[in-house]
């Protein structure tokens, strides 16, 4: 070719017939490597061996786990699932009945009292509980000198209700010649054997999950400690007393610690036994006015050897606890609120 003043361009040389492979950003040697071309670099191969082997070795301690979560979790949850749809008291082989057990559960009056027992046991004694437990955090975030110590005690009864000792030292607290009788008897009140009698004996239980306020309490204190005090002095300054800063600041920060006590607790609740088992004998009485689900069901399984039966109210359980849980996540978020 020729420019306008003659002279011409130089010719541009010829494009090879295939262009030289580029190493994409990011990319590496390895994944570039083809036939006839270098592997990865030693120390890429040794990197790769070490992962290898620290993976290994992670699984082979991970390994028991596994084992006892197969065994032990998921076996059982998969084999309860089952049982459910069958007839089955543990000395015949299980025979299959579909959705008869569940069926029969819509006629079981003795079901529908435990069910009553247990809603007014779970939604009296969880409420009052945390209401206990936001109280004392409060009350020891004031800067009480040994708040460990306090912390700790007030601890205890978390770790101890579940026990059948507390429940014994429950029983004989309320028993006709208990404590609290001999302390009525001071002030000249003759008082009933509490635990025995239909009217209070649900309150025993309902007062002694309110005694286990600890972990909850705990869970407060700390949630307590991240509201910055520059929001209290900011409000005093604004003319703001206590019980505003409390509804207007403490609550409203505090509220994803109250939202999670909440469903843990409730969870709990549903899922009482010992104490119920321990008070009442194992029977429920007096009248079944102790009654609740677990114990209902322990008796239906180890009592009455119904354990197809025992596996469907235990799944129904399951259902209730998770109706609950989503119920109480479907309101949160009017009234639960975070930082973002």
């Amino acid at each position: 070719m020729s420019n306008r003043s003659g002279a011409r361009s130089p010719t541009p040389p010829p494009r090879p017939a295939t262009e030289p492979a580029t190493v994409p950003p990011g990319g590496t040697a390895l994944a570039l490597a083809g036939p006839g071309m270098p592997g990865p670099a030693p120390a890429t191969r040794a990197r790769t061996r070490a992962s290898v082997r620290r993976d290994r070795a992670a699984y082979a301690f991970l390994t028991p786990w596994f084992i006892g979560m197969v065994l032990f979790t998921i076996g059982p949850i998969l084999a309860s699932l089952y049982l459910s749809f069958t007839d089955y008291t543990m000395i015949t082989p299980p025979r299959w009945l579909g959705l008869e057990n569940y069926t029969r559960m819509l006629d079981d009056p003795r079901l529908h009292k435990s069910l009553i027992v247990t809603f007014e046991y779970v939604f009296v004694s969880v409420p009052l509980q945390l209401v206990l437990a936001l109280a004392l955090a409060m009350l020891l975030n004031r800067g009480v000198r040994g708040l460990s110590i306090y912390r700790s005690v007030y601890y205890l009864p978390s770790l101890l209700a579940g026990s059948v000792s507390i429940a014994i030292l429950w029983r004989q607290i309320f028993g006709s010649d208990g404590l609290i009788n001999q302390l009525l008897g001071l002030v000249g009140i003759h008082g009933v054997s509490w635990v025995a009698h239909p009217d209070f004996a649900l309150g025993t239980l309902v007062l002694l999950n309110a005694w286990t306020f600890g972990a909850p309490m705990v869970i407060f204190l700390a949630g307590l400690r991240q509201i910055p005090t520059s929001y209290y002095e900011a409000a005093s300054v604004d003319g703001a007393g206590p019980v505003s800063q409390f509804f207007r600041i403490t609550l409203p920060l505090l509220s994803p610690i109250i939202f999670f006590n909440l469903i843990l607790q409730m969870i709990g609740a549903f899922q009482s036994f010992t104490q119920a088992f321990v008070v009442s004998g194992g029977t429920g009485g007096p009248a079944d006015s102790t009654l609740l689900y677990t114990l209902y069901l322990y008796d239906r399984g180890f009592g009455s050897f119904d354990m197809g039966y025992a596996s469907a109210m235990a799944w129904t359980l399951l259902l209730i606890i998770a109706v609950f849980t989503g119920i109480n996540f479907l309101f949160a978020r009017k009234w639960v609120f975070y930082g973002d």
